[in-house]
């Protein structure tokens, strides 16, 4: 196994400039999603989610790939077997999009930007997407992960890389990771003031520190 290089303060100056292009332009990917993705372009970002909680970046996006013809009309048992090889939880999966899918088209009839831009406070906004229980698959890693990748600003994506590599700098006491709102507020509270002691864009700082460990800028 490769052994991993601690983090440290310097390196995370060092990986932020030399990765700092890369991370704006990703960050911009995002933003260009929000500025001109439609409702479908929404939902499969929040199916995107739905997929890699508790697993890869690169098993969510095979799994988009699977399922993208069957976002707005794939039964269970299609989206199912579409995912059979592709993700460890296929039939689960598949069940998170069809429930949030009915809920979603219930609700507001999957009219998702008009949704999300009706809260004005962000921190509503992430707590909606997680405490309606219609809506599957979303913690508040994967929901701040989705407003994250859809253009929205200042959510951390509290992920195992992430919170080692905050336990390694001593801003945590172990790298657990945050199941209840105020755990989750208070490690991403940390989070932003160690970006701004570092003068470092949070959002910034999140990719940064997820790159360091997995030598990649996803999303």
């Amino acid at each position: 196994m490769k052994k991993v290089a601690p983090i440290t303060i310097p390196l995370i100056k060092q990986a932020h400039r030399q990765r700092a292009e890369e991370i704006e332009e990703r960050l911009e990917e995002f933003r260009e999603v929000w500025r001109s993705g439609t409702d479908l372009r929404l939902w499969e970002e929040m199916v995107y989610c739905f997929f890699t909680g508790g697993c890869s970046a690169k098993m969510g996006l095979k799994s988009v790939e699977a399922v993208r013809t069957q976002l707005l009309d794939g039964s269970r048992e299609s989206l199912t077997e579409a995912l059979v090889g592709v993700h460890r939880y296929p039939r689960a999966r598949a069940g998170y999009v069809v429930a949030s899918r009915e809920f979603l088209r219930e609700h507001c009839g999957l009219r998702l930007r008009k949704k999300l831009e009706s809260f004005s406070n962000p921190l509503e906004r992430r707590d909606w997407l997680v405490k309606e229980k219609r809506i599957k698959g979303l913690g508040y890693k994967e929901a701040s992960h989705y407003l994250r990748n859809i253009g929205f600003r200042g959510y951390a994506i509290l992920d195992k890389h992430v919170l080692r590599c905050m336990h390694e700098l001593g801003l945590i006491e172990a790298p657990k990771p945050p199941i209840t709102r105020m755990r989750y507020l208070s490690v991403e509270s940390t989070l932003k003031d160690f970006a701004d002691q570092l003068k470092i864009d949070f959002d910034e700082m999140d990719l940064v520190l997820w790159s360091m460990r997995t030598g990649e800028i996803l999303k």
